[in-house]
């Protein structure tokens, strides 16, 4: 009896092997091997970002005033001439803007004179000093320009006047000096000239400024936390026009020429050199952004992304039906070859090979021409050529697409942070609007699916309020 139990269950296990393997069949394809794994290279147009850049008056001068302060200009050595001076600033520099483009420097200030009279003769000497202390009014007259870095400035004196006029007591009598101390101020007004100019140099030096910005803009920024997605952005060149002085400010247009790439994966590091940054003059330059953006996706973003048009779907007719367990994706002879692992009626991995393309209107990445390769298509047509008709071979393309829509816009919104009264640092403040993003073109590389887009827009930076 035990025996005959035996051989009911082997014979029951046979007919249960046999029925599934009548009804499930199991596809093995020649896999199309992936292309070499040389490092991603890719062509990368760059960008040009116009920095309209206004800066106030009123911020040069509270800059040259925190700089420019005590005593600003000392000659001790009474031998040469009789004459030592001290200068002190005695208020707050005044600049206001003058015809032609022109700053006007209102500098009140106070001299200790120490003058040496008497005489020198047949080896005698008979001198006696007098200290003299004056206050008045310099006003001095700049031309305004932009050079290495700098707001450069080349300053006259123009004129020099006093509170009261210099007298000396000697003999108990005032005697006017007028005409010995305004010669002495004007041989060293080349010297207050530099002062000045010096100040309005150091005090708009906007290298360490414009650098760090750029250090700052620099690293790369995530874009979508769901998708690791990140913005970097890879400065070149830096150019500048000449400096325009009109209404109490000074505006002058810079150009910032930069790649722009959007990236998958984990944060990747920045490409910025400050040391390599050359500001270099021209003579004009376009007034808006022409960004041209790498949107890259990895193989193996996109698998995710495309996955989830797959979930809970079925394919097929009738009771003859899979569902797709896993997808990989890589590039092969300048198509993208998609692996499909089947579960259902069918066991196995099917290939299919197209040229990825894009969609304006739903903002999507599909693949044109989509089809089996050769190899799969033969094995379906001999064993599962349901799964190889057109019906199941057009759900299979509906469901081999995923839009880029959001990561469009959230690239889009990252970019206007920077142009909504942005500020980098303290006084700096930077506004613009940003057109919409347009698809250029698709590149495949060994390891991603690039697509190239273009943006437009203006951008203006005002400085207004420095500490």
């Amino acid at each position: 009896m035990l025996a005959m139990n035996k051989l009911v269950f082997l014979f029951l296990l046979i007919v249960v092997l046999l029925s599934s393997c009548s009804s499930v069949k199991k596809i093995e394809a020649i896999k199309p091997e992936p292309d070499d794994a040389s490092p991603l290279v890719y062509d990368n147009t760059p960008s040009f970002i116009s920095l309209p850049i206004s800066i106030k008056l009123k911020d040069v001068e509270h800059q040259i005033n925190k700089l420019l302060h005590g005593l600003i200009y000392e000659d001790n050595n009474i031998e040469d001439d009789d004459i030592a001076v001290k200068i002190w600033k005695l208020a707050p520099i005044i600049l206001e803007n003058q015809q032609e483009g022109k700053i006007k420097t209102t500098l009140p200030l106070k001299v200790l004179v120490k003058y040496r009279y008497g005489f020198s003769k047949f080896g005698i000497s008979m001198y006696d000093t007098r200290d003299i202390d004056l206050s008045g009014t310099v006003t001095l007259v700049s031309n305004v320009g932009l050079v290495n870095w700098n707001l450069n400035t080349q300053t006259e004196l123009k004129s020099l006047d006093w509170t009261y006029s210099p007298t000396i007591n000697i003999a108990g009598k005032n005697i006017a000096i007028t005409y010995l101390i305004n010669p002495a101020i004007r041989l060293f007004k080349k010297d207050i000239e530099k002062s000045i100019d010096d100040a309005i140099k150091e005090s708009m030096d906007f290298k360490p400024h414009v650098l760090d910005a750029l250090d700052k803009i620099s690293t790369p920024s995530e874009i979508s936390s769901e998708y690791q997605s990140w913005l970097r952005i890879v400065p070149i060149e830096l150019y500048t026009t000449k400096s325009n002085l009109e209404n109490s400010v000074i505006s002058l247009n810079m150009g910032l020429k930069c790649y722009i790439e959007t990236l998958i994966g984990q944060q990747p590091e920045p490409k910025f050199d400050r040391n390599d940054i050359v500001l270099k003059p021209v003579s004009k330059m376009p007034d808006k952004i022409n960004a041209n953006i790498v949107a890259v996706s990895t193989y193996k973003e996109a698998t995710n992304l495309m996955m989830k048009n797959f979930k809970d779907q079925e394919f097929g007719e009738g009771k003859k039906k899979v569902t797709v367990k896993s997808i990989a994706i890589w590039q092969k002879d300048s198509k993208l070859v998609i692996a499909l692992d089947l579960l259902g009626s069918v066991n196995g991995t099917i290939y299919l090979t197209g040229f990825p393309q894009y969609n304006e209107t739903t903002k999507e990445l599909y693949f044109d021409e989509l089809d089996y390769v050769l190899d799969t298509k033969s094995k379906l047509l001999k064993s599962a050529n349901w799964l190889a008709s057109s019906f199941v071979l057009k759900k299979i393309r509906e469901a081999c697409r995923y839009s880029i829509a959001t990561n469009l816009d959230e690239a889009k919104q990252e970019m206007q942070k920077y142009t909504q009264n942005y500020s980098p640092m303290q006084g700096v403040y930077v506004n613009g609007e940003i057109g919409d993003i347009e698809f250029k073109k698709i590149q495949l590389t060994n390891k991603a699916i690039l697509a190239f887009l273009n943006i437009n827009g203006k951008i203006d930076v005002a400085i207004d309020g420095l500490k």
